[in-house]
């Protein structure tokens, strides 16, 4: 089709629609009801969270999670490792709120066994994992090592890890391989969440990964920058609200 004749049909119906409001009556009808206009509630202020206190782990428990972050992700030539980028923190606030409690998960059951590509099928919260899980851990190693995980050397640590992340030790409260799965999870998201929350002190972790955080959009860079490395200084979500 010709673009003339498109243009023609598109009169064609301009007609028609112009000469149908014409002689067809119109008509209107006002509904009342309801509440009002929907309001959406401001979001709660962004804050830093408080560094200088525990929120839901004991200080035993934070030291025993700071050993384990700090064999997933080590200090190195590359930058700090977890403990120091403030993981920990990170981890004692968010169980201390609504992921802790796992706030948005059905948790009635009936807890059915699934296939190992399904993950954990638990309906334990993550704060309940966290409180059993760390005292089995504790108490495995004593049995073990006549130790706690604290002491253990560094090749000690790493083999106990490998264990439980192969599922071969055996806990009685919680599955050693689910809770393995659950710290690896949380020690990334500590180093790699924006600041406010706790942990990638520094912006350590989007420094290594090269993530320029919260930016607004990225048009003067795809344009100008396409093809080159952008080398630019993250930016938290405190610095942008």
């Amino acid at each position: 089709m010709k673009r003339r004749d498109a243009l023609k049909g598109g009169l064609v119906l301009l007609a028609t629609s112009t000469l149908a409001s014409i002689y067809k009556p119109a008509y209107s009808k006002t509904l009342v009801g309801g509440s009002g206009l929907w309001k959406a509630q401001p979001p709660p202020p962004l804050a830093v969270v408080d560094s200088s206190r525990l929120v839901f782990l004991t200080p035993d428990e934070a030291k025993l999670v700071g050993a384990i972050f700090d064999v997933l992700i080590p200090a190195d030539e590359l930058g700090m490792g977890a403990t120091e980028a403030g993981c920990v923190t990170f981890l004692d606030h968010q169980l201390a709120g609504p992921f802790g409690s796992a706030a948005k998960d059905y948790k009635l059951g009936p807890v059915v066994e699934g296939l190992p590509q399904q993950g954990p099928q638990s309906i334990a919260t993550p704060a309940e994992i966290y409180r059993k899980g760390l005292a089995e851990l504790n108490r495995f190693s004593k049995k073990k090592f006549d130790k706690t995980f604290l002491d253990l050397d560094e090749a000690q640590k790493i083999e106990f890890l490998k264990n439980m992340e192969n599922g071969t030790i055996d806990f009685e409260t919680v599955k050693s391989r689910d809770f393995f799965t659950l710290l690896l999870q949380n020690v990334r998201e500590g180093y790699l969440a924006d600041p406010m929350y706790g942990g990638n002190r520094d912006m350590v972790g989007w420094k290594l990964i090269g993530f320029p955080g919260a930016v607004y959009d990225y048009r003067d860079w795809i344009v100008s920058k396409r093809g080159q490395k952008i080398d630019v200084q993250p930016v938290s979500l405190l610095r942008t609200a």
